[in-house]
């Protein structure tokens, strides 16, 4: 059966105070600034493709550690740069999949850099380093009894240096960097936006994963949440307190308040996976003034599908960060 976890009227105001670890910006701070002095320059090869109006690059940049990190770039032919331009981040369990799957933003007149998700996709791994049997399947529990070995902390690193490459790179106008992506990718894009600062111009957050772990944890009916249950159900030596102390390092809740950009979220009200309290937890602590919230009342875990495809358009157009033209 679908979840409304609360009537909408209640969601509109529901900001939970959750205290955030008192060293989370020397945490992501000296994370970040290790990060940017290890790996190679991006590395851009062309690709043949029978995608006529849409050049293709294979793309490996440095993320974690320096570890490079798989992508796409697509660019529209025939536009003139440089280019507002679109980092795109990859739902649960996904990669960056095959080009073909990513055209929209190329055919709006954008460059695009779709990054794979390390050990979620086929081609980038995850050197994990602390190896644990303890945790369950997935990747929530990778790692969580210390925030310095979570799968997230490298997951998002390289979000955010995906965003450092992808200024750098020719083509692209360094002030028009937008940030997207849907459920996980959508919780990656919140965090980015949250650590990047004035380097990211907006922020498209559908339906987000990573928002108020212990809400999820309680509420979701389905997804990525219930490995936390499943985890501390099997594991119960681990206080909850400890799990979920870990992950408030990688919540949603606290790079809201960072994020300057504007954004435009979006939330299905019947959701199971990312239950829509946990989606307005984190769009009520948004910092920038310029923020807005699509509600799609009968959406569930695929919010609104083209049509909110469609007014990411439109609502990008109107802050000046609408597509190049191009033949």
């Amino acid at each position: 059966m679908p979840l409304m976890d609360m009537p909408l009227e209640q969601l509109r105001e529901y900001r939970p105070e959750i205290a955030e670890p008192a060293d989370f910006d020397e945490f992501w701070g000296g994370t970040l600034a290790a990060a940017r002095q290890a790996g190679d320059p991006a590395e851009y090869r062309p690709v043949e493709t029978r995608l006529r109006s849409t050049e293709v690059y294979d793309v490996r940049f440095p993320g974690w550690d320096g570890q490079p990190v798989a992508g796409w770039l697509l660019l529209p032919r025939g536009a003139s740069g440089p280019l507002p331009a679109v980092v795109s981040y990859i739902g649960y369990s996904g990669g960056r999949g095959l080009p073909v799957e990513h055209l929209m933003w190329a055919a709006a007149g954008y460059a695009e850099l779709v990054v794979d998700s390390r050990g979620q996709g086929h081609v980038t791994p995850d050197p994990d380093p602390v190896p644990s049997p303890q945790y369950v399947r997935g990747f929530m529990t990778r790692g969580i009894e210390d925030p310095a070995d979570h799968y997230y902390r490298r997951l998002m690193t390289d979000c955010v240096r995906a965003v450092d490459a992808l200024r750098a790179h020719p083509a692209v106008d360094a002030d028009r960097i937008v940030v997207s992506g849907a459920s996980q990718g959508g919780g990656l894009a919140l965090a980015t936006a949250g650590l990047c600062g004035d380097a990211v111009a907006a922020a498209l957050v559908d339906v987000p994963f990573l928002c108020h772990f212990r809400r999820g944890a309680d509420t979701a009916g389905a997804g990525p949440y219930p490995e936390l249950v499943q985890y501390l159900g099997y594991h119960q030596r681990v206080a909850p307190e400890r799990v979920f102390g870990t992950l408030n390092y990688f919540d949603g809740l606290h790079f809201a308040p960072r994020a300057t950009a504007p954004a435009l979220f979006s939330v299905g009200l019947m959701d199971p996976v990312c239950p829509p309290s946990t989606v307005f937890a984190a769009y009520n602590r948004y910092a920038a003034a310029d923020r807005e919230m699509a509600v799609w009342e009968f959406g569930d875990h695929a919010g609104g599908l083209a049509s909110q495809s469609e007014r990411q358009l439109h609502w990008l157009a109107a802050r000046g960060l609408g597509g190049a033209d191009h033949t």
